[in-house]
């Protein structure tokens, strides 16, 4: 019953505005050549290495319970050259991640890992050391989330870039446009095609659409914030406010669906060309509507099946529950004041949001690629200052062992 509303009423519309936002997309809804071209990435200084010697290297390493330092791992990772190596990588990130050195995994070796997932047909790899990135350090930047949502998107395959989409509103990675445009465009694609959600993917959805859309100042981002506070909500009615912070990068004050008033009130308050989607309008009332005709003894008994403590429904579920008649009524009286302005827009969410990637993608992606540049330059001055430093340390080491062989030949 958690996707029931949402299976009907995200429905895409077959306007004509529709159809030109599917004229554009399938032109192009994606980054550019000039973002994901690797030719800044593989013009660093090449560092020719064995994966074999260096595997030995670690396994002596971990044997003698010795560290393995973070550029031999980077190393192993750089050198990768096929689909089997990738394998071996995802083993030895694993083993680094569990000693003692852990925390100084380079930033640029999560980014060359998934790169080289990427490049030798590995995406899978990719996705499972995302989505166990306590197990194995991956907790990537948004230039490399981007890169992983691009290749999902590219191949239609809409529910694993929401997967990736995830991880970012998890790790609360939508500062650059880039990406929070593309999460919302994928978003946008996966709601088109009436997924089966269980309420932890509503939950999680509606997270990721409230976090993306409140950095877009537009139409697209408040009706995506709508719509994400809509679902949230929703689950925060059937099974209490525990059930939607836990383990997620959410507040604790019960409200969403009042929440979801607030940005239905802004807009009607907004002296601009701002609009609301009439699907996320329509979806946002049958909530209510859903809500309100499910007693509160069932969701109670299903929050109690789940919840093997047995815990009741505590006092503030109660107090929210309370509200929908308040939120029903305020619901309808902002929906009137909308049409009255003729702030609806009567396409679709995901035409909105098509109509965002042709406005503001490619504006977002130059800035993105300069500071990628940067970047890059900046892990490149780190690695050869660690080289240098690993170069002095075997120095000393050789000098202070050379010492203690004259020494003992002294004797």
């Amino acid at each position: 019953m958690a996707a029931s509303t949402l299976q009907r009423f995200l429905l895409p519309v077959r306007t004509a505005t529709k159809c030109a936002a599917s004229t554009f997309t399938a032109r192009r809804c994606l980054l550019s050549a000039a973002y994901t071209d690797p030719k800044v990435w593989e013009q660093r200084e090449s560092d020719p290495q064995s994966l074999a010697e260096l595997a030995s290297l670690m396994d002596r390493s971990y044997e003698r319970k010795f560290p393995v330092s973070s550029l031999t791992i980077s190393r192993f990772v750089d050198s990768i050259s096929s689909s089997e190596e990738v394998d071996q990588a995802e083993y030895y990130l694993y083993k680094f991640r569990h000693s003692p050195n852990c925390w100084y995994l380079r930033d640029w070796t999560v980014h060359s890992w998934f790169r080289q997932c990427l490049k030798y047909g590995a995406r899978d790899k990719a996705l499972y050391t995302l989505k166990n990135k306590v197990q194995f350090g991956m907790f990537p930047d948004e230039f490399t989330f981007n890169l992983l949502i691009d290749s999902y998107l590219k191949d239609g395959d809409y529910k694993g870039a929401c997967s990736v989409v995830e991880e970012v509103m998890l790790q609360e990675a939508f500062d650059q446009p880039t990406t929070q445009i593309l999460s919302l465009h994928a978003l946008g694609k996966y709601l088109a095609i009436k997924p089966d959600l269980s309420w932890q993917e509503e939950r999680n959805m509606g997270a990721a659409l409230m976090l993306a859309g409140l950095k877009q100042e537009n139409s697209a981002g408040l009706s995506a914030q709508l719509l994400g506070h809509a679902l949230i909500g929703k689950v925060e009615i059937a099974r209490g406010i525990h059930a939607v912070f836990h383990q997620m990068p959410l507040i604790w004050t019960p409200g969403y669906l009042g929440r979801s008033l607030a940005v239905m009130e802004r807009v009607c308050s907004d002296a601009g060309d701002l609009k609301l989607s009439k699907e996320v309008l329509e979806y946002m009332q049958k909530v209510l509507q859903e809500l309100s005709s499910t007693p509160a003894s069932k969701t109670e008994e299903e929050n109690n099946t789940e919840n093997e403590a047995g815990d009741s429904v505590d006092e503030e579920y109660e107090l929210e529950r309370a509200k929908l008649p308040q939120y029903t009524a305020k619901f309808k009286e902002l929906s009137e004041q909308l049409q009255a302005q003729g702030k609806v827009d009567s396409g679709s969410l995901e035409a909105l949001l098509s109509r965002l990637v042709q406005e503001k993608l490619r504006i977002s992606e130059e800035s993105e690629v300069a500071q990628y540049q940067k970047r890059v330059q900046e892990w490149e001055a780190e690695r050869r200052q660690l080289v240098q430093r690993e170069k002095e340390m075997r120095e000393k080491a050789q000098q202070e062992r050379l010492a203690r062989q004259a020494a003992r030949a002294a004797r």
